[in-house]
């Protein structure tokens, strides 16, 4: 099993999203539905969020304060998470060039 950031573990209640994002459930749940936000369900189908999830909503937000439609923000966030996704595969194809270039074996990985 991979390694998971403290800030990917979807373990936020939306009644503490709210808290914290100043947000109501309304909206976490429209962002849901058009599909800005991806919130893992409980066993009991309570929504679950992490840090970044809760870093995603403020930026919905804010976006949205700005006349951005929700198709954009969409859009918009698909290009930053594919231009990520390259970056970390990049990065692994240089570790693996460079173990295999040392003989070094993979090790495990810590993620902060």
């Amino acid at each position: 099993m991979a390694d998971i950031s403290y800030k990917d573990k979807k373990v936020i209640t939306i009644g503490t999203v709210c808290e914290l994002t100043g947000l109501s459930e309304r909206k976490i749940r429209y962002y849901e539905e058009r599909q800005l936000v991806f919130p893992e369900r409980s066993n009991g189908k309570n929504r679950k969020y992490s840090f970044s999830d809760i870093e995603t909503l403020m930026e919905i937000a804010d976006m949205l304060e700005d006349g951005v439609q929700t198709f954009e923000i969409r859009k918009e966030m698909a290009a930053k998470k594919n231009e990520a996704d390259q970056r970390s595969a990049r990065k692994e194809m240089i570790r693996g060039q460079i173990n295999a270039r040392f003989g070094i074996q993979n090790q495990p990985r810590y993620r902060n």
